[in-house]
């Protein structure tokens, strides 16, 4: 080998290594070597050895029919509930090792949660709904409102703060269940069946609403039962009996579209 060529692997190998450390840096979720079973006879098994990082800035979907893993996935992921075995990161946080009230501080406020049924309170205001995204994190009143009113116009529903959500849409009142996951600023959000609940048109424009989210910055795993909607992330990874069966991996690096400002970020429509 020459020396030139030498030289040549040699910068390669620096490169790779510097791009490693800087995605390692990056990481938002780490699951490593990841189980989950639950007791009967025999045991249900409902996963199996799952190894997966999310990195900042990506865009993922993870699929797969029911009785696949992915709901058990999403607590594990969410901090909801512990592993049988392995681990979980959140921002290089190692949930096994902090005490609930650790755990329940950091899901407060380093994860936003979206669910196909909502989970609104009917009695109270939209505004109070996407304030109380702050209630666990220890914000005072005051900070908590203002923070919800950006939220809200994020979403495209700042002219509706004083509605309830008996009187809003579907799809509106899954644009202030988005609003509530964001409020706190999380370093991911995991959206549950976020279209579930929606007819066609509606769900079209939660995904359009969840994509322009993701440009602003946002790191979003949706989990879905539907190819078509996983189809739409920039990475699908598909889940079967417990195991991971395909990933298709990050597409580009997360770092190729860093966050846009606030004040130049897309806002939703608000009627859908």
């Amino acid at each position: 080998m020459t020396d030139t060529a030498s030289h040549q692997l040699d910068d390669r190998s620096a490169v790779a290594t510097n791009v490693s450390a800087l995605c390692a840096a990056a990481a938002v979720l780490e699951v490593d070597d990841l189980s989950k079973s639950y007791p009967g006879e025999p045991p249900v098994q409902a996963l199996r050895g799952v190894d997966l990082t999310i990195a900042q800035g990506e865009l993922v979907g993870i699929v797969g029919p029911s009785g696949s893993g992915k709901t058990t996935l999403l607590q594990l992921m969410g901090t909801l509930d512990r592993p049988t075995s392995g681990r979980v990161r959140i921002t290089g946080l190692d949930v096994a090792t902090m005490a609930d009230n650790d755990v329940a501080y950091l899901r407060a406020t380093r994860i936003g949660f979206i669910f196909q049924q909502f989970f609104l309170a009917e009695y109270a205001t939209v505004l109070d709904n996407v304030a109380d995204g702050l209630l666990y994190a220890g914000v005072p009143l005051e900070q908590r409102r203002q923070r919800a009113i950006e939220a809200l116009e994020l979403v495209g529903l700042g002219g509706r703060p004083t509605a309830r959500p008996t009187q809003l849409s579907g799809g509106q009142r899954q644009r202030v269940a988005i609003a509530r996951a964001l409020v706190g600023q999380p370093a991911i959000v995991l959206a549950d069946e976020p279209t579930g609940n929606l007819d066609q048109a509606t769900g079209s424009s939660i995904l359009a609403l969840i994509d322009e989210l993701h440009h602003a910055g946002s790191t979003i795993v949706v989990i879905t039962h539907d190819h078509s909607i996983a189809e739409r992330m920039l990475r699908k990874v598909e889940i079967l009996d417990g195991h991971i069966v395909a990933d298709t991996g990050a597409l580009e690096s997360p770092l190729a579209h860093p966050p846009v400002p606030a004040s130049d970020a897309p806002v939703g429509e608000e009627g859908s």
